[in-house]
């Protein structure tokens, strides 16, 4: 049953307006294209619509039943403006190609000036592989931006208790991990987000011993964590066991064995409640968490913040993420003014995530540790000292560019 699913929306159309109105003409070329296509017709039904005063043409509904599924249209002349539908079935046959050349030569028809295409594949589970590189993986940064990468084969597909897991063989970044349809994490850019989520406060504290992860099911922090010669053990509070089990199955890229390592002890659970009921202190608390309107959504509370505070070692401190600046500003303002309310020192700093389509933010929190007061010849001698080698992304340059901040992402601060 899997197979591709293209739409489009057309708008200001420019190029044979008079299709929009004449049935048998839109049946005619509807026909021929699809059969350029290579795809084949079993039925149609096209029907013409009257206008909205006499005398006027409406427009048109047109179905073409295909051997492979079917093509849909329908024209608004009176908005000069075309919905498009082309869905195959890939079962036996790869027909992604000829779906795709279908849906650009029914584009290129009306050439508007505006097309919204949206792809999406469909089907089961771990059967996916044929044509579904093709399909666009679209996420929104907001309600008027989105951003896309091509998804490739589908290994995976799971709804647990809390939300819909995919893993994805992605041409850009090989294996991608997505959660209720958003990018969360991918073999071929991790570093970006991991290292720059550990190693701005890691490094700055000089001495981890003791570190607590909400949420980081994939490892990635936890791997980075353990590059520290000193770190002697880390609670990973993560609430969705599939998380867990489906990165050792198939994202050991990222947690490079980190979550059998005997230091990384794994609470399977609610971190709210974890936070709320522990006697524990840590050096580093990092709340590597999913988006504020995603079930993480109490752990961004100023409440929670307080709670985590108190769960601080002298000269510890708390990392999260705080959204997007450019497409969340309010959700970056709330978020760090909720933070200044409990902590002395907030240091916001941020970095483009290239699975994240956007330039994030970040801060590192607490009452003395403050990264932004490291030189870079003190990163640069750590790094050594720790035997960190050669990271992807962090090193004593790109430690001061972090907290470097843009003018509109320091004006949302104030």
């Amino acid at each position: 049953m899997q197979g591709l699913h293209l739409t489009a929306d057309l708008a200001g159309c420019r190029q044979n307006l008079s299709l929009m109105t004449d049935v048998d003409m839109l049946r005619s070329t509807c026909l021929n294209l699809v059969e350029a296509s290579g795809l084949t017709v079993v039925g149609e039904l096209f029907h013409a619509f009257p206008g909205l005063t006499e005398g006027e043409s409406g427009g048109i509904t047109g179905t073409v039943l295909l051997a492979e599924s079917h093509l849909a249209l329908h024209t608004w002349p009176e908005q000069q403006a075309v919905t498009l539908d082309v869905y195959v079935c890939n079962f036996s046959t790869d027909n992604s190609n000829k779906a795709t050349q279908l849906l650009d030569s029914l584009i290129g028809l009306f050439n508007p000036e505006d097309a919204n295409r949206q792809s999406l594949l469909r089907g089961e589970v771990g059967r996916a592989h044929s044509g579904a590189d093709a399909a666009m993986g679209h996420e929104y940064l907001n309600k008027n931006s989105s951003y896309a990468y091509r998804l490739g084969p589908l290994l995976h597909r799971e709804q647990s208790q809390y939300q819909l897991i995919e893993v994805h063989e992605s041409p850009q970044f090989g294996k991608l991990f997505r959660l209720d349809g958003d990018y969360m994490t991918s073999e071929g850019e991790e570093f970006f987000y991991h290292e720059a989520l550990v190693h701005p406060a890691a490094l700055s504290h000089g001495n981890i011993r003791t570190a607590l992860i909400l949420g980081g099911g994939d490892g990635g922090s936890a791997e980075e964590l353990l590059k520290y010669p000193s770190v002697e053990r880390i609670v990973l509070a993560e609430l969705d066991e599939a998380v867990v089990r489906i990165s050792r199955e198939f994202f050991g890229n990222i947690h490079k064995g980190a979550l059998d390592d005997a230091r990384v002890d794994i609470r399977i659970g609610d971190g709210l409640g974890y936070v709320r009921d522990s006697s524990q202190r840590f050096d580093l608390v990092l709340l590597d968490l999913t988006d504020p309107d995603t079930p993480a959504s109490q752990l961004y509370t100023a409440e929670f913040f307080a709670s985590v505070k108190r769960l601080l070692n002298p000269g510890g401190a708390m990392v999260l993420h705080t959204g997007t600046p450019v497409f969340a500003p309010q959700v970056v303002t709330h978020i760090y003014k909720s933070l200044t309310a409990h902590f002395d020192v907030v240091a916001p700093y941020g970095l483009y995530i290239p699975l994240y389509g956007a330039y994030w933010s970040m801060a590192v929190c607490g009452d003395q540790l403050d990264p932004r007061q490291i030189t870079a010849p003190d990163i640069a001698q750590r790094l050594q000292s720790f035997g960190l080698g050669k990271l992807g992304y962090y090193n004593e340059a790109t430690h001061q560019g972090l907290f470097a901040l843009p003018g509109y992402f320091r004006d949302l601060l104030l």
